[in-house]
């Protein structure tokens, strides 16, 4: 029931999106650890260019179809920016 304009997720719902997102991450064969690794190797390559807000940044593994209908592994990450590094627009 949408009580004064919210919807509270169910239980059911938000387990099924967990066990999607261990799913995925099983499939494309990267650990937690590797998802790490690469969040601090993405991290170290922007901060050479951007300040970067890093308590905020997000990645993770997900899912996109293709247009053949096939599911693929994809890296997203989510990358709040505070401004541009001087020296980088040189």
């Amino acid at each position: 029931m949408d009580f004064l304009g919210f919807n509270k997720p169910k239980a059911r719902d938000i387990a099924r999106e967990r066990l999607k997102l261990v799913l995925i991450h099983d499939r494309s064969n990267c650990s937690p650890q590797m998802l790490e690794m690469l969040k601090d190797d993405i991290l170290k390559v922007i901060s050479n260019y951007l300040e970067i807000d890093e308590d905020d940044m997000e990645v993770q593994i997900s899912q996109e179809g293709t247009d053949d209908g096939e599911l693929v592994p994809m890296l997203l990450a989510n990358i709040p920016i505070r401004g541009v590094k001087k020296a980088a627009m040189l």
